[in-house]
C-alpha cells in the first residue's frame, strides 16, 4: 500500500475513533433516564467473583470436561511415540 493510502486509512480510522468517544461520553452517564432504577453497586469481592473467577472456573470446568470425554483412539494422536520417520530415498548411507 502506498503513502497516501496508509494516510486516508489511518485519517479514517483515527476519525471514525474520536467519533465513537465523543458519542458516548461518560458525562451522559450522569443524567437519570425514566424508568431507570440502579440497584446497590457491587462489592470488590462480587466483582472480582464475576469478572474474574467465574470465567476461569467455567474455563477449567469445560477443558476438564473435554479430557475426560475425549473418545479418541491412541494410534490416532499424534505424539513423539508413534510418529514413524522414512529414509529419505536418496541419503547416502
Amino acid at each position: 500500500m502506498d503513502k497516501k493510502n496508509a494516510l486516508r486509512a489511518g485519517a479514517l480510522a483515527a476519525g471514525t475513533t474520536l467519533m465513537m468517544l465523543l458519542m458516548s461520553s461518560p458525562a451522559l452517564a450522569l443524567t437519570r433516564d425514566d424508568g431507570d432504577d440502579p440497584g446497590t453497586g457491587l462489592s470488590v469481592i462480587e466483582t472480582l467473583g464475576l469478572y474474574v473467577v467465574a470465567p476461569i472456573a467455567l474455563f477449567v470446568i469445560i477443558a476438564v470436561l473435554v479430557m475426560v470425554l475425549d473418545r479418541s483412539k491412541e494410534e490416532h494422536r499424534v505424539t513423539s511415540r508413534n510418529i514413524k520417520t522414512r529414509p529419505k530415498a536418496d541419503a547416502k548411507v
